[in-house]
């Protein structure tokens, strides 16, 4: 292991419980937006039409956190045991907010994107407890049998993370989509705004905590971009080769690419929080700006990728 990356796994962040309040809420209306464009409509068409979505689904909730947990491993030497749970935990959340923005920017299938969107939410709130229990778990076996070891145990009880899982995104999702449902004309009006002020909103959370630990931060800034950078790059890469072994094509391998590689890391700092999770005296620095760092770099990868497929259609559209 990188030997001043070590330091990250001895830092407990600072921020308040009136932070972590904020932050919660601020999730909870970020899915709340999200389930406003979401229609039941869209889960029709996933049972029509189920070969696309198993796809997007697998690659998402498989093979994401199976090449993520073979990358911790492989740069072992490198990171530090936090950051590797922070990676692991990261590919473990269902697809970013703006999926579907990026999606339609790229020409791709927007209408499977929000199809993905939908499953993938109320997916993982089976999925990211049990992805994050299963491969953190593996991943902590194997410091136990190596030199690195976490400075502290990293038990975490799958059931409270499902739970706090379900509070973040299912009920913020049953009411977007009721809303939806019942206040259309409503909903038409106050979709995009709400989609705007949410994602401003977060980035202001994730600002406030950064610049609370902001030497910190600037300390390890460089290693934190290269090691996001890379498991942005391979998040993506995945998505898009997956769909190929599938001989998936055109528009809606674009849509399977990016809710590959666009991460709700909101949720995995929210969960970080959570002291029903991780316990306050955890020292999980790594884990923490991983994660907001995620939060960050996606919008502008994505926003990157989609910008560049936008100037060219697709090829075939299926």
């Amino acid at each position: 292991m990188n030997d001043s990356l070590q330091v990250l796994d001895q830092i407990r962040l600072n921020f308040s419980e009136e932070g972590i309040f904020i932050l919660n809420i601020t999730l909870a209306f970020i899915m709340f937006g999200v389930a406003l464009g979401i229609k039941i409509k869209n889960f029709k068409d996933v049972f029509l039409e189920p070969k696309l979505p198993i796809i997007g689904f697998v690659s998402q909730f498989f093979v994401l956190p199976a090449i993520t947990f073979i990358t911790v491993l492989a740069l072992s030497w490198f990171i530090s045991p936090t950051m590797a749970m922070g990676m692991i935990l990261v590919a473990a959340c269902p697809g970013g907010n703006v999926s579907n923005f990026m999606t339609a920017l790229a020409k791709g299938n927007a209408a499977l994107s929000v199809s993905l969107t939908a499953i993938a939410t109320i997916a993982a709130i089976v999925f990211t407890p049990l992805n994050f229990d299963i491969y953190g778990g593996l991943y902590n076996k194997f410091l136990s049998n190596s030199t690195n070891q976490l400075l502290q145990p990293l038990d975490i009880n799958p059931n409270k993370m499902f739970e706090a899982v379900f509070i973040l995104l299912g009920i913020p999702l049953v009411l977007g989509m009721l809303f939806n449902h019942f206040f259309p004309k409503t909903t038409s009006k106050i979709d995009k705004p709400i989609r705007i002020a949410s994602i401003v909103v977060f980035f202001g959370i994730v600002g406030v905590m950064l610049s609370n630990n902001f030497t910190n931060f600037m300390a390890y800034i460089k290693f934190i971009f290269l090691i996001v950078l890379a498991h942005n790059i391979i998040a993506l890469l995945s998505g898009n080769l997956f769909a190929r072994i599938w001989k998936i094509r055109g528009a809606n391998r674009r849509a399977i690419t990016i809710e590959t590689g666009i991460q709700n890391s909101g949720l995995a700092l929210a969960l970080l929080f959570n002291p029903k999770i991780f316990p306050v005296e955890l020292n999980n620095g790594g884990m923490a700006f991983i994660a907001a760092w995620w939060g960050v770099w996606h919008i502008i990868s994505g926003l990157a990728i989609a910008g560049i497929w936008s100037l060219r259609e697709p090829k075939v559209k299926s």
